[in-house]
């Protein structure tokens, strides 16, 4: 609508001077709103059109498409001079500039194509650490401050180590850190230093011998309480340690130049936890100022751990371990952890849970009980996920015809909102509205060809590369799907498959004696019809009364029946 509404904006007079990178139709569109001449220039790669046909067809528009290098070097060199001249003067400004390292540069180039992008892209390369500079660990003294302070002296050869603790060296086993850091060929400093105080944090930083290469926020206190019983005084010695010490380290080295910025968060922010509202919120937090500090181009990750063998994880009682083992949460040992570290490191995100799972307690814990939605998700996507790999594909086949179509319909959207979701890089299916247009939702050609190949592992079919634009939402294809993989057998229903499913269901029921008493009572009268008809047909007194009897009038008749047998 652009053409349409310049010129009712100009009167019909339309504009002078055009600088056109469109194609096609957006093209033409642009020659008609110089109705009475102009300049046409065109710096685009796409559609370059022939400047005397486009005289011929517009009369009085000088067409010109230009390389910059068509100028020459020494005129480049001038106008070069000339725009930074212009913005030292403030005449001109930057537009918004994101920065993606170049480890996703198949993301970066993926966003730039599907026109998500206000201003420009630039692509970072990742710094190493500095051997000669100075990595600073807060919670230095700790189990895991110390861990990962061994390892980046081990690992990755740092050589000044600041390590600070509200104790300083008074913290147990912190003077034999140092000596067995020092005996590594290490310079380290053990400070008392507290980085929620501005003050002192900025005193320790300012006094360092050596540039600051690194951070490692690891400091952290637990004060736990649910979120009604919690204390001011709860909330403030968790949020102190957390956050108001990442804010100090985030502003007092924001004109350092970092190789690393590494936050100490907890999957207590993603997951929750029982009795940690407090450490959940400040957890969360950290995980937002990553965020931030990638969004203005400074290093920054946050790493929401689960449980470390030693760390947070050794002052939990044995009941919450139990607990946590029983969702599928285990402790990893300190090797895990650190390469799970280092691994963080090369993936270039703002947020990463180094976790580890039993999956199969996760999913025993879901059919009985109500698991965090985080977790259910991944559960689910899983289950979706295990049906692409080799040879599974047959199961999806074998599995749907015994489903409602309800079901059927239900389980083939997931699976395909799982991989839309997975190729547009969603970390979600929640965000795929499946009514919605895969056009709308921001596919292209390759990644329609992307969704296809995932697709086929999945369901063992061969699907055309079409098939975005032949069914063009999330819900039409699943419907196709389902054409292609069970047709109208899928409204047919296993009785053996439901009787299963109620066993299940009572196996995991946590019914009181009156409403167990009354389950019984209709299990016997329905087995008695399945077994004899006759016996089975009007409605007795008995179960017209039935949902209006008191415990001990169940009871009694359950009594009854049980005499009669």
């Amino acid at each position: 609508e652009f053409e349409e509404q310049f010129l009712a904006a100009t009167d019909g007079q339309g504009v002078d001077v055009i600088l056109d990178c469109l194609a096609g139709e957006f093209v033409d569109a642009s020659l008609r709103l110089l109705p009475r001449g102009g300049r046409f220039i065109e710096i685009g790669k796409t559609d370059v059109r022939d400047a005397a046909e486009v005289a011929e067809a517009h009369t009085g528009v000088a067409y010109q498409a230009f390389d910059l290098v068509d100028a020459g070097q020494e005129r480049m060199g001038e106008m070069l001079q000339e725009v930074i001249e212009l913005f030292e003067a403030g005449a001109l400004g930057m537009p918004p500039i994101t920065t993606w390292e170049i480890t996703r540069a198949v993301e970066a180039f993926r966003h730039l194509s599907q026109a998500k992008q206000i201003g420009k892209i630039v692509l970072t390369m990742p710094r190493p650490l500095d051997p000669g500079g100075a990595v600073l660990i807060t919670g230095g003294t700790g189990a895991l401050g110390g861990a990962v302070a061994r390892h980046l002296v081990e690992a990755h050869g740092v050589r000044r180590l600041i390590l600070t603790s509200r104790r300083g060296l008074a913290a147990e086993g912190a003077a034999e850190l140092r000596d067995e850091l020092t005996d590594l060929g290490a310079v380290v400093d053990i400070a008392a230093c507290d980085a929620a105080d501005r003050e002192a944090l900025g005193e320790l930083l300012f006094a360092m011998d050596r540039p600051l290469t690194g951070v490692v926020h690891a400091a952290g206190v637990l004060a736990d309480g649910t979120l009604e019983s919690l204390t001011p005084q709860q909330i403030d010695t968790v949020l102190r340690a957390k956050v108001d010490a990442a804010v100090n380290l985030h502003e007092l080295t924001r004109g350092m130049d970092l190789a690393m910025f590494v936050l100490f968060s907890s999957a207590a922010g993603i997951v929750g936890a029982p009795g940690q509202a407090n450490y959940a919120a400040a957890n969360a937090f950290l995980d937002a100022l990553a965020q931030r500090r990638r969004a203005e181009g400074l290093p920054g990750i946050s790493l929401a751990w689960g449980l470390w063998a030693g760390g947070m994880g050794g002052r939990l009682e044995e009941t919450d371990l139990a607990r946590m083992s029983r969702g599928g949460i285990t402790a990893f040992s300190a090797p895990e952890g650190l390469a799970l570290f280092d691994a963080a490191g090369q993936l270039a995100r703002a947020l990463l849970v180094p976790i580890r799972l039993e999956v199969a307690a996760l999913q025993a814990q879901a059919r009985s009980a109500p698991v965090s939605p985080v977790l259910s998700g991944l559960v689910r996507i899983r289950r979706v996920a295990s049906t692409a790999s080799a040879g599974q594909s047959s199961m999806l086949r074998e599995r749907l015809p015994a489903l409602s179509t309800t079901e059927q319909q239900n389980l083939l959207l997931d699976l395909v909102g799982t991989h839309v979701a997975a190729v547009l890089g969603h970390t979600s299916a929640d965000a795929i509205t499946p009514t919605r247009a895969f056009s709308e939702l921001g596919f292209d050609s390759l990644t329609a060809v992307e969704l296809r190949n995932r697709l086929n592992a999945a369901s063992g079919l061969r699907l055309p590369a079409t098939m975005v634009f032949d069914y063009p939402t999330p819900h039409a294809l699943a419907e196709y799907l389902r054409s292609e993989l069970v047709g109208e057998a899928a409204s047919t229903v296993s009785v053996t498959e439901e009787i299963a499913r109620l066993e299940s269901i009572l196996a995991a029921t946590d019914a009181g004696e009156a409403e167990r008493a009354e389950i019984t009572v209709r299990l016997r009268r329905l087995l008695a019809s399945w077994t004899d008809p006759a016996h089975g047909g009007a409605e007795s007194a008995d179960d017209q009364d039935l949902a209006s009897a008191t415990a001990e009038e169940i009871f009694d008749l359950l009594d009854d029946e049980l005499r009669a047998s």
